[in-house]
């Protein structure tokens, strides 16, 4: 048997159209849309996951659940230059013995993270 492999993430939101633009615009995600289908897919323009925008129901509270989107940089700085003159601000870029990271949140409040961890030479 085959392990499967994670291809897809559920973001729910009340900000579709916000959410799309942001990780389109940030994170370089091809935008889908469907006429008969609600949920919006961010398809990534390298590899990696795809992220589906649902619509938030009424009960639910945006940033409630405790999951972090990860993106694979190598350059930790460059992008959070890049980044802040394209509106987005991350914050204190921590680094360790063998990467750097840094945190923001999209306009829903998920939290999201640039890391260069993916580059680390074990």
């Amino acid at each position: 048997m085959v392990a499967p492999s994670l291809g897809r993430l559920v973001i729910y939101t009340r900000k579709i159209d916000e959410m799309a633009a942001f990780y389109a615009r940030h994170f370089g995600f091809a935008v889908r849309r469907s006429a008969t289908d609600r949920i919006v897919e961010l398809t990534p323009k390298t590899s990696g996951a795809t992220i589906l925008l649902h619509p938030l129901s009424a009960s639910q509270k945006e940033g409630q659940v405790l999951v972090k989107l990860v993106f694979d940089v190598e350059d930790v700085e460059g992008f959070c230059r890049t980044a802040q003159s394209n509106g987005l601000t991350f914050g204190k870029i921590h680094k360790t013995d063998s990467y750097a990271f840094a945190n923001a949140k999209d306009p829903s409040r998920n939290s999201i993270q640039i890391s260069s961890r993916a580059f680390v030479q074990h």
